[in-house]
């Protein structure tokens, strides 16, 4: 039996994976769109990821304040406390 290991199931780990994809964005009106950066944690070439390890992620960014997500949803903005931990 083979039991594949998840990273992304610890939040602080899916969230510091999202920034680095956020980062990777040029945003645009200062928003970078959430699908994008969902794409490449979900694809099976990318981060292989689940929804929730990306729900988590996301909540967990924004409780840090690293990234504001749009009331709407569908789009997310890097804060400047996010920038700075990407820095290190």
């Amino acid at each position: 039996m083979h039991i594949e290991t998840r990273p992304f199931a610890d939040p602080q780990v899916a969230a510091r994976k999202l920034l680095e994809l956020a980062a990777g964005f040029e945003p645009i009106n200062g928003r970078i769109h959430i699908e994008k950066i969902n794409a490449r944690f979900l694809s099976k070439n990318g981060c292989k990821a689940t929804g929730a390890e990306f729900g988590a992620g996301i909540r967990y960014a924004v409780e840090k304040g690293w990234l504001e997500l749009h009331e709407s949803g569908t789009f997310v903005k890097l804060l400047p406390q996010g920038e700075d931990l990407l820095k290190r």
